[in-house]
C-alpha cells in the first residue's frame, strides 16, 4: 500500500486519492454518512463497529460469490469505531460489496466475531441477488449501490389527523397474486398500483403494507403434506433500509425503490396515505442456532439483548431481540425511520410488538424509554404516523398505557376483544364494548390536549376487528376454532382466543339461513367499526368476504388461503356496497370522528344509553344498547348527530330513541337486518323517518341520523 500526504490540503479540496488498496485509488471517506453514497469521483463506504478490531471491504461482480477485491481498511481510514473510505472509478452497476470484520470470539460475553463471515452493510439500500420468489438464494448477503433520482416534484406531506384516516391493512403479494386479480404484475408494487382505482371507489384513504423491507421468503422454507410453506408475511427483516426486491415487477439494478417510489406516489396523488408495517423487535438472524450475516457478524452484543451467559432473549417469540434502547441502535433505528420518511414520502409506521422497544438491554421494562421519546420529538418524524401493536411475546401488554402516548397511537386490542366478544352474545363485555365504541376515553383520555391543541384520545386509537393476524371477517363468523392443520404444526400455532362464531355450521356451508346470519354479522361489525370513535382499521378482502378457511396464522401460506379471491367482490357486491356505504358514512358525520362544540339542540356529546334511550346507566350485562354523538358542525352550520344501537339478542327488542328539540328529526341510516328487498343502508333523502320507537331485529345493528324533517 502506499498513500499520498493526508495533509495536503490542496489535494483534499479536490478530494483526489490520497492512497492505493489492491490496486484502487482511495482516500479517508465521509465518517458521519452511514452505508455507502455516490460521488462525482468513486463511492464512500462508511461502517461501524465497536468491538471489532479490523475491517475488509468486499468488491464481487454481479451475481459472483468470490470477491474480486478485498480492501482492508487501514488504521489511518478509522475514526473512533468507524470505518470510512472513498474508493474511486468503480462502476456501481458492474459490483455488488459486502465487510469482513475480524475480533474475538466468545460467546459467553456475546462476542461473535469471525473474520471469514461476509456481512451484510446494515444501512445498505438495496440488497443484491434478486430471484423469482420461492426461488432458492445463492451464497451469502451482499448489497449493491443505488442512485436515487426520482423526483417527488411539489408534493406536500399529509397534514391528515390520524382520526381522519380509514385504514386497509394489505400484504403486498397476496393483495393481487391470485388469478382473479385481473392486474398484469401479479404480487408486486405494480399490481398494487394498478388497484389504486378500486381503492378510490372503496373510500378508504390510508393503506398499511405488512413488510416490505428485504427479507428472505426462503429462510425457513418446508413441506407439509406437499405443499411448500415460505415466510409468506415477512416479519423476519434481512434489511431495514432496503425494500424488498421480490416485490418488484422487473429489475432495479442501482435503481432499486424506484418502483415503490411510484406506487407511494400514485397512492398520494389519489389521496391515499401510506404506512408501513416495520420489525424493530427482532433480525432474521434468529437464535443461537441462526444465521450470521449481518448484525451477530458487526457487534452482537451491542445489537442483540443477551442473557448473562450470551444466550438470546425472546421477547418477539422468533429467537432474539433487537436491543433497542442501546444508543447504536436507537441512532440507526431513527435513522432508518427518517430514509422511509425523506426518500419515501412515508406517511407513517406501525410498530411490530413495538412493547419490545421499550425494554431495557436486560430486558426489563422502561418508565421512560429514551428510543421511543426520540422517535416521538424528532423534527423530521413530527408530522409522521406512529403506530404501536402495545404488546410483545414476553407478556408485556401495554394497551392504553404505552409510553409516550400522547404522540404515540396504538392499536387498540381491547376494542378487537370487547366488541367481537359482544357482537357474538357475550353480554360480560357490554360495558366495555360500550367505552371502546365511545371511543375509549377510559384508556386515552377523551378530552384531553396535547401540546398542539388536539384532543389526544381520537389520535391515539386504531379501532380494529380484524388483522392480518387472526381470521378474516368471514371466516369469524365461521369458524369456531382455528384450523391452521396445513401449517404443520398440529393446529397448536395460532390464538386459541378468538371469540368467533360458526352461526351454526362450521366452515364451508350451503345452508341458506347460516348463511343469511354469516353475512349479517359481518355488516354488523362493519357498521359498529365505522360508526365508533377512533380510527377504523379492516383487512385487505373483508369487504366482500375473502376467507382463510379458517386458518388464523397464515404467516407460512403463499397460496390461495392467503391470496385474495377477486371473483368474491361479484359474488359478494352486496357486502361490498354496504362498506362503501359505512366509509362515506363516516366521512360525511365529522362528530363521529372527533369532538364537535356542543350541538345547539342540547344533547351530550357522548353517551351511552339501554333500550329507553332516556336510561344512560347500562346494566352490566346490557344486551341490546346504544352509543349517541353528537357536535355542532361549524363547516354546515348545523348539529351533527348520530345514534348506533347494537342488539345482540336473540330477540326482537323495541328500542326508543331520544327525544330531539327543535326541528330535528330521527331518519334510519343503517339497518343491517335490511328492508327484505336486499337494502341495507339508506343514504339521506331515502331513509325512513322515525317518531320515537323502533324495533331491532335479532343480532343486529341500526344508525339513525338525527336532520332537519323540512325537505
Amino acid at each position: 500500500m502506499k498513500f499520498y500526504n493526508r495533509n495536503n490540503i490542496s489535494e483534499i479540496s479536490v478530494m483526489q486519492p490520497m492512497g492505493e488498496i489492491s490496486g484502487f485509488p482511495v482516500r479517508p471517506g465521509l465518517f458521519d454518512v452511514n452505508g455507502t453514497m455516490v460521488l462525482a469521483f468513486g463511492v464512500n463506504f462508511t461502517i461501524h463497529t465497536h468491538g471489532g478490531t479490523s475491517c475488509e471491504l468486499l468488491l464481487f461482480h454481479r451475481g459472483e460469490e468470490e470477491p474480486y477485491a478485498v480492501l482492508p481498511f487501514p488504521d489511518e481510514y478509522k475514526i473512533g469505531d468507524v470505518y470510512s473510505m472513498i474508493v474511486y472509478d468503480l462502476d456501481i452497476e458492474d459490483f455488488e460489496y459486502a465487510y469482513r470484520i475480524d475480533g474475538p470470539y466468545d460467546p459467553k460475553r456475546g462476542l461473535l466475531f469471525d473474520k471469514e463471515k461476509i456481512l451484510l452493510d446494515p444501512y445498505a439500500r438495496a440488497v443484491a441477488g434478486r430471484r423469482s420468489w420461492s426461488e432458492e438464494k445463492k451464497g451469502g448477503y451482499h448489497a449493491r449501490v443505488v442512485r436515487n433520482t426520482f423526483d417527488w416534484g411539489e408534493m406536500p406531506q399529509s397534514s391528515r389527523e390520524l382520526n381522519e384516516l380509514i385504514i386497509y391493512e394489505l400484504h403486498v403479494r397476496g393483495f393481487t397474486k391470485h388469478e382473479s386479480s385481473g392486474v398484469k404484475h401479479k404480487g408486486t408494487f405494480a399490481g398494487l398500483k394498478e388497484k389504486i382505482p378500486y381503492l378510490k371507489e372503496l373510500g378508504i384513504n390510508a393503506v398499511e403494507l405488512m413488510p416490505i423491507f428485504e427479507f428472505d421468503e426462503n429462510m425457513s422454507v418446508r413441506e407439509v403434506n406437499g405443499q411448500r410453506l415460505f415466510d409468506y408475511w415477512g416479519y423476519n427483516t434481512v434489511c431495514f433500509f432496503a425494500p424488498n426486491a421480490n416485490y418488484t415487477a422487473a429489475d432495479e439494478f442501482n435503481h432499486e425503490g424506484r418502483e415503490l417510489r411510484e406506487l407511494i406516489k400514485a397512492l398520494h396523488d389519489n389521496g391515499i396515505e401510506v404506512i408501513l408495517d416495520v420489525v424493530f423487535n427482532h433480525t432474521a438472524e434468529g437464535n443461537e442456532m441462526g444465521p450470521s450475516f449481518c448484525f451477530k457478524g458487526l457487534d452482537n452484543n451491542v445489537y442483540y439483548m443477551l442473557t448473562p451467559d450470551g444466550n438470546y432473549y425472546n421477547f418477539s417469540g422468533c429467537g432474539n431481540t433487537l436491543n433497542c434502547n442501546h444508543p447504536i441502535v436507537q441512532q440507526m433505528i431513527l435513522e432508518c425511520l427518517r430514509y422511509w420518511t425523506v426518500s419515501y414520502r412515508v406517511d407513517g409506521f406501525r410498530f411490530d410488538l413495538a412493547s419490545i422497544l421499550g425494554r431495557n438491554e436486560d430486558g426489563s421494562p422502561m418508565n421512560n424509554p429514551p428510543l421511543l421519546r426520540t422517535l416521538a420529538y424528532d423534527p423530521v418524524l413530527s408530522r409522521v404516523k406512529l403506530i404501536a401493536e402495545a404488546w410483545d411475546a414476553g407478556g408485556m401488554y401495554q394497551v392504553g398505557s404505552f409510553p409516550a402516548s400522547m404522540r404515540w397511537a396504538e392499536w387498540n386490542g381491547r376494542y378487537r376483544d370487547s366488541v367481537r366478544s359482544f357482537l357474538k352474545g357475550d353480554f360480560s363485555v357490554s360495558w366495555d364494548a360500550a367505552w371502546r365504541i365511545a371511543g375509549s376515553g377510559d384508556l386515552y383520555g377523551e378530552y384531553s390536549q396535547d401540546s398542539s391543541g388536539a384532543y389526544a384520545g381520537y389520535n391515539s386509537c386504531i379501532n380494529f376487528l380484524t388483522c392480518h393476524d387472526g381470521f378474516t371477517l368471514y371466516d369469524l363468523y365461521s369458524y369456531n376454532e382455528k384450523h391452521n392443520e396445513g401449517n404443520g404444526w398440529n393446529n397448536t400455532d395460532g390464538s386459541n382466543d378468538n371469540r368467533s362464531w360458526n352461526c351454526g355450521a362450521e366452515g364451508e356451508t350451503n345452508d341458506p339461513d347460516v348463511l343469511k346470519l354469516r353475512f349479517q354479522m359481518i355488516r354488523n361489525a362493519c357498521a359498529v367499526l365505522l360508526a365508533s370513535r377512533g380510527a377504523p382499521m379492516f383487512f385487505a378482502g373483508d369487504e366482500f368476504g375473502n376467507t382463510q378457511y379458517g386458518n388464523n396464522n397464515c404467516y407460512c401460506q403463499d397460496n390461495e388461503i392467503s391470496w385474495l379471491d377477486w371473483r368474491l367482490l361479484e359474488k359478494n357486491r352486496d357486502l361490498f356496497e354496504f362498506f362503501k356505504f359505512m366509509i362515506a358514512y363516516r366521512k360525511k358525520h365529522p362528530v363521529i370522528r372527533n369532538k364537535l362544540p356542543n350541538a345547539v339542540c342540547g344533547m351530550e356529546p357522548i353517551h351511552a344509553h339501554d333500550v329507553a334511550a332516556e336510561r344512560t346507566q347500562l346494566p352490566r350485562d346490557a344486551r341490546t344498547f346504544a352509543i349517541s354523538f353528537a357536535g355542532y358542525d361549524t363547516a354546515k352550520g348545523e348539529d351533527d348527530i348520530v345514534y348506533i344501537a347494537l342488539n345482540a339478542y336473540w330477540e326482537d327488542v323495541v328500542i326508543t330513541l331520544p327525544y330531539l328539540n327543535g326541528a330535528l328529526s330521527w331518519y334510519l341510516s343503517v339497518n343491517t337486518t335490511g328492508d327484505g328487498h336486499g337494502r341495507y343502508c339508506y343514504p339521506e333523502g331515502w331513509e325512513a323517518r322515525i317518531d320515537h320507537e323502533f324495533i331491532m331485529r335479532p343480532r343486529s345493528v341500526a344508525i339513525f341520523t338525527a336532520r332537519s324533517s323540512r325537505m
